[in-house]
């Protein structure tokens, strides 16, 4: 295996990245174990916290782009996880609702992700771990508006 230059390790926005990349692909086979992806989760995560929304509010919540939303919708509304019904004041939007099946739903890719959580920070004691997660927390909050 080949070195890479202290040049990159050096910097926390190269090791950052490549954490990341590392995180996504472990959330995405967990969430694969359970028929999910990712994008599911936020929706159903987003529904079981704030309750009913627009797709629109759930897109803003989520940081999800329109279409991306539209299509998580329609795979999370075929599996019966969440009811999509037209807003009673406003007829061109749909309100979403989180069902019974999306809750138990969300409890299993919950417990896939928290898998993915111990598998990647192994070698963290738990008060590294929440020094992380408190770091990295200020780093998510300073840069939202950017």
């Amino acid at each position: 295996m080949e070195e890479t230059p202290a040049h990159l390790t050096a910097k926390p926005s190269w090791l950052l990245t490549q954490v990341a990349v590392h995180a996504h692909r472990l959330a995405s086979e967990g969430f694969g174990e359970v028929g999910a992806r990712g994008y599911h989760y936020r929706i159903l995560a987003a529904l079981d916290e704030f309750g009913v929304a627009s797709q629109a509010e759930l897109g803003r919540r989520c940081n999800m782009d329109r279409s991306d939303v539209v299509a998580a919708i329609n795979e999370l509304a075929e599996r019966d996880h969440v009811e999509r019904t037209p807003d009673p004041d406003d007829r061109r939007r749909n309100r979403v609702t989180l069902t019974a099946a999306g809750r138990r739903q969300l409890r299993r890719m919950d417990r896939a992700l928290d898998r993915v959580q111990d598998d990647l920070l192994e070698p963290l004691s738990a008060e590294d771990r929440q020094a992380l997660t408190r770091l990295l927390t200020r780093l998510f909050t300073h840069h939202q508006g950017d």
